[in-house]
């Protein structure tokens, strides 16, 4: 269940940043009050998901599936440059993720 919480917190990160970018520097509203929920929520599942999860693992995973999913989401609806290195790097990056789950790093 720990491991669930990181990955939808990881989820909520890439809202979060994807918002951040949209709210162009907390000038407009709606991007940036849904900065602050996905934000929140992110910070708070991850918090709950240390109770049970050593940091170091918990903490790649949340920050690897929000760069993977935020560099998709950039490439697939924000016009950013799409390459067969970004392509293979957000690759690894969920591979690394799934490693590190299956890590035995819960208590």
């Amino acid at each position: 269940m720990a491991w669930l919480l990181v990955v939808v917190a990881g989820l909520l990160e890439t809202g979060f940043a994807v918002c951040l970018k949209l709210s162009h520097g907390f000038t407009r509203l709606w991007p940036t009050v849904a900065f602050c929920a996905f934000a929140l929520g992110s910070f708070g599942l991850l918090t709950l998901s240390l109770k049970k999860l050593d940091v170091g693992p918990a903490y790649a995973v949340w920050t690897g599936l929000g760069a993977a999913g935020t560099a998709a989401y950039g490439m697939i609806f924000l016009g950013d440059v799409v390459s067969t290195v970004k392509i293979v790097s957000i690759t690894l990056v969920i591979a690394g993720a799934i490693g590190l789950q299956f890590s035995g790093s819960a208590h």
